[in-house]
């Protein structure tokens, strides 16, 4: 299929693409979870004063959404061109899977993009044009359409991770969809998306804290900054919650379909039952450890069992290790899994049968076609293997994924602990909330008082100092995940199907190193520009006279 079109491939061409399209990835991502998580702040705080009444929180509501929009339409740009990039960049991927991969990138476009597009102008305009209902409406139907959006995004990304719903063709040599179901309603796509939004609302929530804290800290705009900052408590601490759920969701998923992955980030060489999860252990960051060699990494502190837990729901469970993927394995259930060396000696007859069988419907062989496809279509699962030229490119960069993977999962750790603080803080709860108040007094943490708004207007300014430094953790954290998920998939652009160096367009390097400096300049002019208007915003606050401290 791409033997005389990909093996002589400029390897510089790969790895320009690759970084090109990571950063765009990365810079999209800065402004998509913020879009997110204002969506669920601005609706909340907008319901409220459609429920009460009190131009306060209509005052409030509009303050919020203005920082909507500055970041909403950074968003949009770096997205139509992350979408342009398959055409440009990854043109072989486009054309072997465009009829799968571009059904769900279409209807986000045309359902969900508009539909976000429609309702935030209500949301901006419509103040004094619509009915408080209606208004109420477009600004949940905006953060519902953005999160549509998102959905849509994340099953075409699901479906390189898990591909499903599709059958290879051979006469058209392309992957076509036979369920379109299959790939909307994937149990990957359902657990990638649960996770993914809620990391969002965690980066919302981290946000209009922190916005908040810097008002407390100069001392302005109190009521908005403590009403605020209750709202932003409690989206962060269950966001938080949910997020610990949907992350033990998705590594299940993980374990199940890309088991290599997982091995990656625990940097598990041999694996088997009874699995601990590591909690720290000395992995190189800057080398690929000799797993072939090595029982496991050095140093390992681990929590009994726990892998095990988070990949099968059970404590004895069986996972397997970089060596056992490789080198195959049987698990206590009598599931054979063959080796790596297996895989890619079928791919590679797949291929050839595949070769055999176009050869002879042009020839008009039909026997010896009937008989070649049928080979292929007992080997089909492994061909993409079938273009591995050796095994150990099958073991994605363990350090990134290793790392990466601690990161995200410390930082989570630490937004349960600091919401959940900050909502006991932030409200009267009986006996929880006092003791915690007491505690926190007593060690000299915060001072001891029964108003709420006290409380939050009386911490100690490093309070609102780690308050704000959370925003920039929370973005670490966020995109250490999108490393773990794409890092961990190398060298599959699609999962056992088409690897990267396949995929790339027939460009020569130098073209795509040319645009990824162009892009770089881009959006990092962008990011700056977005964030010297909303400091600019913030430091303007609410106009004078709509809020009463």
């Amino acid at each position: 299929m791409f033997n005389h079109l990909f093996l002589d491939i400029d390897a510089g061409t790969i790895n320009w693409s690759r970084a090109q399209f990571a950063l765009t990835a990365i810079y999209h991502w800065l402004f998509v979870p913020l879009t997110l998580g204002l969506a669920v702040i601005m609706g909340i705080i907008e319901t409220k004063f459609y429920r009460t009444k009190d131009p306060f929180w209509r005052d409030a509501a509009k303050f919020w959404q203005k920082l909507f929009g500055i970041n909403f339409a950074m968003g949009v740009a770096t997205g139509i061109i992350l979408e342009f990039e398959f055409g440009t960049n990854w043109s072989n991927y486009s054309w072997f899977v465009g009829d799968i991969f571009g059904a769900p990138l279409a209807v986000e476009g045309i359902v969900a993009f508009f539909m976000e597009s429609t309702f935030v102008a209500v949301m901006y305009f419509g103040w004094k044009k619509v009915s408080p209902g209606f208004h109420l409406a477009s600004t949940w139907l905006t953060g519902l359409g953005a999160t549509i959006s998102a959905w849509w995004i994340l099953v075409a990304n699901a479906w390189m991770q898990y591909p499903v719903g599709c059958e290879f063709n051979p006469d058209t040599m392309r992957n076509e969809m036979v369920s379109f179901f299959e790939v909307a309603l994937s149990p990957f796509a359902v657990s990638k998306f649960c996770h993914t939004v809620t990391s969002a609302w965690i980066i919302g929530a981290v946000f209009c804290v922190a916005v908040c804290s810097w008002y407390l800290l100069k001392k302005r705009e109190t009521k908005l900054a403590t009403e605020s900052m209750k709202i932003g408590a409690t989206v962060g601490l269950v966001a938080s919650l949910l997020a610990a759920v949907t992350g033990h969701k998705s590594g299940m998923d993980v374990a199940e379909v890309q088991p290599m992955k997982l091995a990656a980030m625990e940097a598990l060489y041999n694996g088997g039952t009874d699995q601990g999860l590591t909690a720290v252990a000395l992995v190189n960051p800057f080398a690929q450890p000799d797993y072939a060699n090595e029982e496991s990494a050095p140093l390992k502190i681990e929590m009994p069992y726990a892998l095990s837990m988070m990949a099968t729901n059970d404590p004895h469970g069986f996972v397997p290790g970089v060596n056992d993927i490789l080198n195959g394995y049987t698990t206590p259930d009598g599931k054979v899994e063959p080796s790596a060396d297996e895989k890619i000696a079928r791919g590679k007859i797949a291929i050839q049968a595949l070769a055999n069988y176009r050869s002879a419907k042009k020839t008009g062989d039909e026997e010896m076609a009937a008989t070649e496809l049928a080979i292929l279509k007992d080997n089909m699962k492994y061909f993409g293997y079938g273009y591995i030229r050796d095994k150990s490119e099958l073991v994605p960069y363990i350090p990134v994924n290793f790392w990466s993977f601690r990161i995200m999962v410390g930082a989570g750790c630490l937004f349960i602990l600091f919401f959940g603080v900050l909502f006991l803080l932030s409200y009267d709860i009986p006996f929880l909330s006092i003791v915690t108040r007491r505690l926190l007094a007593a060690f000299g943490i915060i001072p001891e008082t029964a108003s709420d708004v006290k409380r939050l207007t009386g911490l100690p300014a490093w309070h609102y100092w780690f308050a704000i430094i959370l925003v920039p953790v929370a973005y670490i954290a966020s995109e250490s995940g999108w490393l773990v998920a794409e890092f961990g998939r190398q060298p599959w652009t699609i999962q056992d199907m088409l690897p990267t160096w396949a995929a790339v367009s027939d460009l020569h390097s130098s073209s795509v190193m040319i645009t990824f400096f162009l892009f770089l300049i881009l959006f990092t002019t962008m990011l700056a520009v977005e964030i010297s208007i909303l400091l600019k915003q913030i430091k303007k606050g609410p106009e004078i006279g709509q809020l009463d401290n």
